[in-house]
């Protein structure tokens, strides 16, 4: 008995070795959804564009999703998506998308800036490659196809980012690939929502931006909490407010093909950053 006894504890301490870790991070291309791609850690979660949804929007931008600390919930807000209302995840389950994209580059998307505008690409990322993927870290890459940003400079990019854990930031590598210009200044940035006043504090550091504002959409649901949007890119060569006031961006001159190195993140002050000092000192850490 006490062989059998001994023996069942080996199988059960080897049972709990054996456990699959705990998940943190997740990515997935979405296609019941718009064909979305969707991302997140135990702290954020966001969500790119893609082809189906052309034209509605046709948006490089990068779509934030509020929630609390914890658990994955991107997988259980498209399940509702698809079972109980295609508004499901614009309402409050621990978090929502409460943040208007529109035609912009939302929470931290980067795009040319020529002549003073920004120049989205034609199209919505038209596919992808799951780099790595690991309970701890994962790694995806969106392609962009070809467009003509101004007359005679063709683009293309190739957007690769990095989601690890317990971090309000996702780390990105662009790479321009560009004809017909020497150089390309390329701009990541925020959508500060002027129009709707949202933005209640801003900052500008030489390499860093950041906001803290209002919820910028609430056509399902009003939302009473904060979000906090920041880039930081650490080669940057200024940052600034855009001429026409829609964007605070980072941007920085490259040639084509040289990886364009930089970090997004984001807040809810409904989880543990509750100001915008606090959120403005996260920034200036990262």
């Amino acid at each position: 008995m006490k062989k059998l006894f001994y023996a069942m504890l080996g199988l059960m301490a080897l049972a709990a070795c054996t456990q699959a870790p705990e998940k943190k991070v997740m990515a997935r291309f979405v296609p019941e959804r718009a064909d979305d791609f969707v991302f997140e850690n135990n702290l954020i979660a966001g969500r790119f564009y893609g082809q189906a949804l052309e034209g509605n929007p046709t948006s490089p931008g990068l779509d934030i999703w509020v929630k609390l600390p914890g658990k994955l919930v991107a997988d259980e807000w498209y399940k509702g998506y698809e079972t109980q209302s295609d508004e499901y995840y614009h309402h409050d389950h621990g978090g929502k998308d409460c943040y208007k994209v529109s035609v912009s580059l939302g929470g931290g998307a980067s795009t040319p800036l020529i002549d003073g505008q920004l120049r989205f690409p034609a199209t919505n990322y038209r596919s992808y490659d799951i780099v790595k993927e690991t309970p701890e870290k994962v790694v995806f890459t969106l392609h962009y196809p070809e467009w003509e940003a101004v007359d005679g400079v063709k683009v293309s990019l190739d957007k690769t980012v990095t989601v690890t854990p317990d971090t309000y930031f996702c780390e990105v590598e662009d790479i321009y690939t560009f004809t017909g210009r020497d150089t390309l200044a390329i701009a990541a940035g925020i959508n500060v929502h002027a129009a709707q006043s949202t933005v209640e504090k801003q900052s500008i550091l030489p390499t860093a931006i950041a906001i803290w504002e209002h919820a910028s959409d609430q056509t399902f649901e009003p939302e009473d909490g904060m979000l906090g949007v920041a880039v930081v890119m650490p080669e940057a060569d200024a940052t600034f407010l855009t001429e026409d006031g829609t964007h605070l961006v980072a941007c920085k001159r490259i040639v084509s093909g040289e990886p364009l190195h930089y970090s997004f993140g984001s807040c809810w002050s409904k989880g543990d950053v509750k100001t915008a000092e606090e959120w403005f000192a996260l920034v200036d850490k990262q």
